[in-house]
């Protein structure tokens, strides 16, 4: 190799070295040596093999495979580093041969593996889901995310399992203080055994015991790319097909990747939408207890005329009422949660049915509660990320006890609470509360670059 491209080639190495699935191979001759440089997230192991290992094993010297190699119909000849590196991060193996540097294609086929997406649907974007296996979907984020500034860290977690993580961020936009934090925790993990991102949220998250989700879970690659253009960072845990992206902030859990794929109009509509969804499946329960037991005159006379003739011939208080719809259908949410995909919603949907309509015949619910108690059950169904969607479930219960205590006053007592909550989160010392999104967090688009 000469001397000038042997420095080009140490330089390369050198900018490449800080992202671990960058590999450098150097195979020998009498003759002289050859530096191959690749990508292993994104290089077909077997073809490396197949067409360059071997062939240049079996040949006498290196003079003999240079015209081997350039022949090679999916060769191509480099010439600078910005495209080296574009190549390396197109699935490209760089090989340093004598004063030429060549490319040779080889592209992992990622095949049938990746699925589509059982969790987060969208109508317009891409349909398919990560893997279970972490080079498959750093492959993914690679062919969607094809930047020299992606790196990739892999690290071990669990004493036991030693299971394989992987750090993604873009170097270029990701916030150092909140990476250096994550490092941080990453060094004082203790666990004996972590198997999936949820494990491993617990063990980064200092308040063990906030409802609000601080990290965000996802199986779209088209999400996690889009997070990643915004300086946040993407975590892998092997065998499972979701990721774990952070710091995060309020607004993340009540978007859809349907947002970007529609217009300005759509999107704003749809998002308020969601905020009124929550807002309903918050306090709507609350509201009812309040003005039905302490603040009547909160409706108009015929309304409230109306409300209490229907809770004629019911035997207990309205919280009491409430409690018990509301059991029926965190029971029926589950049910259809665990039941098998094909008799999951038929068997939920004919139960809310039955059970609602007894319930209301029997006497024990009024039949304004079930109009109610239905409309916060499909405003929670509005959430479109489940961490979010359970938080919100739970965080309703102690809105019903202070609303049965002391009415509307301790219904806005609770609203301020949340508020002052959310205010005083941080995910990886980053502010958490923002309900809306800036033009970059919205469209994935940075000067210069469009990454959505």
């Amino acid at each position: 190799m000469s001397i000038r491209i042997d420095r080009f080639c140490q330089e390369l190495i050198s900018r490449l070295s800080a992202s671990d699935d960058n590999q450098n191979l150097q195979l020998q001759k009498k003759d002289g040596t050859l530096q191959l440089l690749y990508n292993v997230s994104l290089c077909d192991p077997n073809k490396l093999l197949l067409y360059i290992r071997i062939p240049f094993a079996e040949m006498s010297s290196l003079s003999e495979f240079a015209p081997y190699i350039r022949d090679m119909a999916e060769s191509v000849e480099a010439s600078d580093t910005g495209s080296l590196q574009q190549k390396l991060y197109a699935g490209f193996a760089l090989i340093f041969i004598g004063d030429q540097i060549l490319a040779f294609k080889a592209v992992k086929d990622l095949g049938s593996q990746p699925g589509p997406s059982q969790v987060e649907g969208t109508l317009y974007g891409p349909q398919n889901a990560f893997s279970e296996d972490n080079e498959t979907n750093v492959s993914i984020i690679r062919q969607r995310y094809p930047s020299a500034d992606l790196i990739v860290e892999n690290l071990t977690a669990g004493k036991s399992t030693q299971t394989k993580v992987s750090l993604l961020y873009d170097s270029s936009l990701v916030d150092q203080t909140a990476l250096s934090h994550v490092k941080e925790r990453l060094k004082d993990l203790n666990a004996a055994v972590v198997l999936t991102p949820h494990q491993l949220y617990l063990l980064l998250n200092q308040k063990k015991y906030s409802l609000f989700p601080t990290m965000l879970h996802t199986d779209r690659p088209d999400r996690t790319v889009l997070n990643l253009s915004q300086g946040k960072i993407v975590f892998l845990v092997q065998g499972t097909p979701f990721v774990m992206i952070g710091p995060v902030v309020f607004y993340d859990f009540i978007s859809s990747m349907d947002d970007i794929y529609t217009n300005y109009w759509v999107n704003r509509f749809t998002v308020i939408l969601r905020y009124v969804a929550i807002f309903f499946t918050l306090f709507l329960p609350a509201i009812y207890i309040a003005a039905v037991s302490f603040n009547p005159e909160m409706f108009r006379v015929q309304l409230a005329l109306s409300i209490a003739g229907s809770r004629a011939d019911v035997p207990y208080p309205s919280y009491m009422e409430v409690l018990i719809m509301l059991f029926m259908i965190e029971a029926l949410t589950e049910a259809s949660v665990r039941l098998p995909r094909y008799i999951g919603p038929s068997a939920a949907t004919v139960g809310g049915l039955i059970l609602g309509q007894a319930a209301q015949q029997a006497g024990l619910v009024s039949s304004v509660l079930i109009i109610v108690v239905s409309l916060v059950a499909i405003s929670s169904f509005v959430i479109p990320v489940n961490p979010m969607f359970y938080a919100i479930r739970v965080i309703r219960y102690p809105l019903i006890l202070i609303a049965s205590l002391l009415g509307v006053t301790g219904l806005a007592a609770g609203f301020f609470i949340i508020l002052f909550w959310l205010a005083n989160l941080r995910s990886f010392g980053q502010p958490y509360f923002r309900i809306f999104a800036n033009e970059r967090s919205s469209t994935g688009m940075k000067k210069g670059r469009n990454v959505s």
